[in-house]
């Protein structure tokens, strides 16, 4: 046995249970922690600007690969409570991340000590698991549950709070009889997918509706050898983008009232069975319930027990993991292929594409201002299938999600529930941190990010380069469109002539001049044909600097973005693209 401080023997979990990295901020509180890393070695630290920015690059860590766990820590009292959106955001969407926390001694947690919160309270309801460690011999299993709750189950957040003098006693603890938990992760059973199997292929219409829960159970191979195997046409969620490549033949849109494509909704009205997998059917994919359902059988696939009937009752609910269901879909399927009992969908496929290559959106406008529209056309001309998109919420991520195209998972990173401003900077730093070879997009309008651009010196002071394309258009957008329904235009604008920049002619803030004060390079562009320059010249300047690059973009004050409280009735507010020209990197067009 081994005698050494609790705080040391956390460490040493940690690194067994695969961290290498970790995101945070020192503090009085937390010290004995950032001794420990110290001295144990092992696990490189980025320093944030923020707490709640160290979060965020915790959840880009690990959404960006499978078995990634992003570690955040801050010290006691305000950075255990800037973490919470950071937990929100991740508790959303099932991502595991580890947030640690210092705090007051224990003899002084009553007292009104200085920055001693409660900080397991206040957090309970937007993480998996939160704890205060009482007692130093229980640290280095607390850790041990926490990964185990953090990669059982649905996954998700965990916070563990660690008094000063806990962090500091000495125990015993012998890491080389450390053995991490195994997993409990449900599993669906053959009669449960043959009976699905049989719902679908009785269908003339069916679809499969992919969520990010396939992303997260790593199983995107497995949804496309299924979808393959029975021909049925796929939809992703907006988190689960990338599931399927997006010129895949059976990739026939997405579904929402915003984040969606007129012919993925078209054809979601058409279908009579739907299987969906690892979704939760989220209220701004279904619109309300009745008309997302009418006419239609649902089967529903999650992890999580609860999730099943939480929104609507699906005809069959079965609880597993989305990679054990897929295989076990595969399986019967093959033996269904082989008798000769699977249906021929082509027609009805060949029906989806009709959809597809006829109902697609004009995206070339040569307006001045700039149309966004025309801003994620000639993103598409310059980037690459290898693009890794991240964003976060806003008029620019949900044009952004009906213009661009994704072919890989995990290169749509976004959060999808939550959607907390200022994501899009520190969660784009946690993905390059994860892999820095990933050519990585980031996409913002300029209030996001305006929110968190501080974490921009965190780009330049650690070399983490991505390109971060900015769309200005100096408006709370989609706030501003939302007010429509009341009949104004009220505090959400952001214009003023800045004394420092009246080249921007009344568009506020200057992001170059911000940006390059951070450390960072910038570039602007006002006409459309400087976008696709501006692009390429912003590539080169990553290569050779090796830190982020914003390209803002000036556009148009006022765009209204296609979206709608129905998938039946989303407002259309430009033409249809009729010709290919009109959409030149549409995926499908007719001619």
């Amino acid at each position: 046995m081994s005698k050494m401080r609790a705080i040391e023997a956390a460490v040493l979990v940690m690194r067994r249970e695969g961290v290498d990295t970790a995101f945070g901020i020192p503090g009085a509180a937390i010290n004995p922690l950032y001794s420990a890393l110290q001295k144990v070695g092992g696990i490189d630290h980025v320093l944030a600007r923020h707490v709640e920015g160290a979060s965020h690059m915790a959840e880009g860590y690990t959404r960006t690969k499978a078995g990634n766990i992003g570690v955040c820590i801050g010290t006691s009292g305000p950075a255990g409570t800037d973490m919470v959106t950071g937990l929100y955001s991740a508790s959303a969407d099932s991502i595991p991340i580890l947030c640690i926390t210092g705090q007051a001694p224990r003899a002084r947690m009553h007292k009104e000590d200085f920055q001693a919160v409660d900080i397991t309270t206040i957090v309970k309801p937007v993480t998996k698991w939160a704890t205060t460690v009482m007692e130093p011999g229980q640290v280095p299993y607390a850790f041990q549950k926490a990964f185990y709750e953090m990669r059982s189950g649905r996954p998700g957040p965990v916070l563990i709070d660690l008094p000063f003098d806990v962090q500091m006693a000495e125990i015993e603890f012998d890491i080389d009889a450390y053995e991490p938990l195994p997993l409990a992760k449900p599993t669906a059973n053959r009669v449960q997918i043959e009976k699905a199997l049989a719902m679908l292929d009785q269908a003339e219409r069916p679809l499969l509706v992919a969520g990010g829960g396939i992303i997260n159970a790593d199983a995107s191979e497995l949804l496309v050898e299924f979808a393959e195997l029975t021909g049925i046409p796929v939809i992703p969620t907006l988190m689960g983008w990338g599931t399927i490549p997006d010129d895949h033949p059976l990739m026939v849109g997405m579904v929402g009232l915003q984040t969606s494509h007129r012919y993925g909704n078209a054809t979601l009205l058409k279908s009579d069975v739907v299987l969906g997998v690892g979704n939760r059917w989220a209220n701004r994919h279904t619109g309300s319930i009745d008309v997302y359902t009418e006419g239609r059988k649902f089967i529903h696939v999650d992890i999580e027990p609860t999730q099943i009937g939480r929104v609507f009752n699906p005809d069959l609910g079965i609880v597993s993991d989305a990679a054990a269901a897929l295989t076990v879909f595969i399986e019967v399927a093959r033996e269904w292929q082989a008798a000769g009992k699977l249906k021929n969908r082509s027609a009805w496929l060949q029906d989806c594409q009709q959809r597809k290559a006829s109902l697609q959106r004009k995206t070339h406008f040569d307006n001045v201002p700039v149309k966004p529209q025309r801003v994620y056309e000639e993103m598409n001309q310059v980037f690459g299938k290898d693009t890794c998109y991240v964003s976060t919420i806003g008029l620019s991520q949900i044009a952004g999600a009906q213009f661009l195209h994704v072919y890989k998972p995990r290169h749509w990173i976004n959060c999808g529930q939550a959607g907390p401003l200022g994501w899009t900077i520190p969660a784009a730093l946690g993905v390059v941190k994860a892999d820095p070879n990933r050519k990585v997009v980031a996409l913002s309008g300029d209030y996001d990010f305006q929110f968190m651009i501080e974490e921009l010196a965190v780009g330049a002071q650690f070399k983490l380069p991505y390109i971060h394309v900015v769309v200005n258009n100096s408006y709370l957008g989609l706030i501003r469109q939302a007010q429509r329904g009341f009949d104004m235009d009220y505090c959400v604008q952001l214009s003023f002539d800045n004394l420092n920049a009246p080249e921007l002619n009344g568009y506020g803030v200057d992001h170059v001049a911000v940006a390059e004060g951070l450390g960072c390079k910038a570039l602007r562009v006002f006409e459309p044909a400087q976008i696709q320059p501006a692009l390429r010249r912003a590539q080169e300047l990553i290569e050779e600097f090796k830190v982020p690059v914003i390209v803002e973009i000036i556009l148009e004050r006022v765009t209204n973005i296609s979206m709608g409280t129905e998938i039946n009735a989303v407002n259309e507010f430009e033409d249809l693209a009729l010709v290919g020209n009109d959409a030149p990197t549409a995926i499908s067009l007719l001619d």
